[in-house]
């Protein structure tokens, strides 16, 4: 089973990330959508899958995050945004990737804006389907979490209360507007982005827009979901990652 073992940084426990590689070329990190239960399957419920459209010219490097799908690693009080993100950076350098296109839905946008702002110099460019964002939403997300959570905890009986709810709160209880970035943090982002607009509770148009809007090479597409939107959408998104691939 393609599966990389590596420690954490705070708790010096192990973590194992399954993750699968897709086609040849540029690499693109593919961060799927699920909230806390981002795992490759969930693509399968996407209105396009990137492993099926882009592996004939690129290579797609798909994975599980940490405790979601078939992954696992420690949950700790101190964990939060920057602990998926150095857990993304780790696969990478074992694969021995240093510069990629990212490729992030739902979470998977703040996942990505992350990896742009701890190594920038590595991240040639983003597309970001419908990102999750901080509105008067809050308490879905903290829903979310505990749904996932119970999933977990009977079979964790090594993460304490404490752990669940420092990592909660680290994940979803500030006031950014992506979560992981505030305004200020995105402006200072002068990688490429293509963002898909999101139109939900989860993923708010308010969000995306700001997100476009804030950011200083950032491009929106507003529809992209179905029909001839969907066929251009993907046109383009395909024309924007072979622009940055080289």
């Amino acid at each position: 089973m393609p599966e990389f073992k590596t420690s954490d940084r705070i708790t010096g426990g192990e973590v194992t990330l399954y993750y699968e590689v897709h086609g040849e070329g540029v690499p693109i990190l593919l961060i799927a959508p699920g909230g806390m239960k981002s795992a490759i399957p969930v693509w399968g419920n996407a209105p396009y899958n990137p492993i099926e459209a882009w592996a004939d010219g690129f290579q797609v490097i798909a994975m599980d995050q940490r405790n979601a799908g078939r992954s696992s690693g420690p949950v700790h009080a101190e964990h939060g945004w920057n602990t998926y993100t150095e857990d993304q950076l780790a696969l990478l350098d074992h694969l021995g990737v240093r510069e990629f296109l990212v490729a992030g839905m739902c979470i998977g946008g703040p996942y990505a804006l992350g990896l742009i702002e701890a190594a920038p110099e590595r991240v040639r460019a983003a597309v970001l389907f419908q990102p999750i964002g901080l509105t008067d939403n809050r308490e879905a997300f903290y829903q979310m979490y505990d749904g996932w959570q119970a999933e977990l905890a009977e079979r964790r009986p090594e993460v304490t209360t404490a752990d669940w709810q420092g990592l909660r709160e680290n994940m979803y209880g500030g006031d950014k507007f992506m979560f992981n970035l505030d305004d200020d943090a995105v402006r200072q982002v002068s990688t490429p982005l293509l963002v898909l607009m999101g139109q939900d509770l989860y993923h708010p148009e308010a969000s995306s827009r700001r997100l476009a809007e804030v950011a200083p090479q950032a491009r929106l597409i507003e529809s992209w979901k179905a029909g001839g939107d969907m066929t251009q959408a993907a046109a383009e998104t395909r024309a924007f990652l072979e622009a940055h691939a080289s």
